[in-house]
């Protein structure tokens, strides 16, 4: 039995109620979130960058060949056993995290240890945006309507990073993200009977203007 067994319907408290549909599930790509959540690439670089400069220290006090090769030796180590637990907390990261999308709510099923679950209906949600990045994946982050709070910390990594006042639930490193953001657009104009822009960006581009939605 896994840890989400119990579940009645994947990433679902419970079964649909009658009129409500299930539009979109999906998850983070694991290897995105390694990359963009948890830091990988920047890990291995402070690493690769330790160990050039600590070799090149080694070549320029005259130290051999044999000297210098055991100098590397701890530094790759640590390295690899850095990039190998952060690796497998995203794997593990990825495989306990359902986004799920129906015509009325957005739920969003996390957790390792303690498995959490949170229930956003659409008169809640503010707006949306998207921010692609270059593997394809994106992040589609969630403006929520004045008065509602959620932990930053407890739902983390499925948030906006640097918004602690007011967290942003974030559907995180999904794969197609412009598919999902025309179905979670789509859903929310026919939750508010009007259009529903939803912005782009790129890694690193201006912040996104979130759509307003009126609840």
């Amino acid at each position: 039995m896994r840890e989400h067994d119990f579940e009645p319907v994947l990433g679902l408290p419970g079964p649909l109620p009658a009129g409500e549909t299930l539009l979109w599930q999906g998850g983070p790509r694991w290897t995105a979130l390694a990359r963009h959540a948890l830091h990988v690439r920047a890990i291995a670089v402070y690493f690769a960058v330790l160990l050039v400069w600590r070799e090149a220290t080694l070549f320029s006090e005259g130290a051999g060949a044999l000297p210098v090769v055991r100098a590397a030796l701890l530094p790759a180590l640590l390295a690899g056993a850095a990039i190998g637990v952060f690796s497998l907390l995203a794997w593990l990261m990825a495989r306990g995290t359902v986004y799920t999308i129906t015509s009325r709510r957005v739920v969003i099923r996390f957790g390792l240890v303690l498995p959490g679950m949170v229930n956003l209906p659409f008169r809640v949600v503010d707006g949306a945006a998207v921010r692609r990045h270059a593997d394809g994946t994106g992040d589609i982050p969630l403006t929520l309507a004045a008065g509602t709070r959620l932990g930053w910390l407890v739902m983390w990594p499925h948030v906006r990073p640097a918004r602690f006042a007011h967290p942003q639930p974030m559907l995180r490193c999904v794969a197609q993200p412009d598919h999902v953001a025309r179905i979670l657009g789509r859903a929310l104009a026919a939750h508010a009977a009007q259009p529903i822009p939803v912005a782009v960006r790129k890694t690193g581009a201006a912040t996104p203007e979130p759509a307003t939605v009126p609840a």
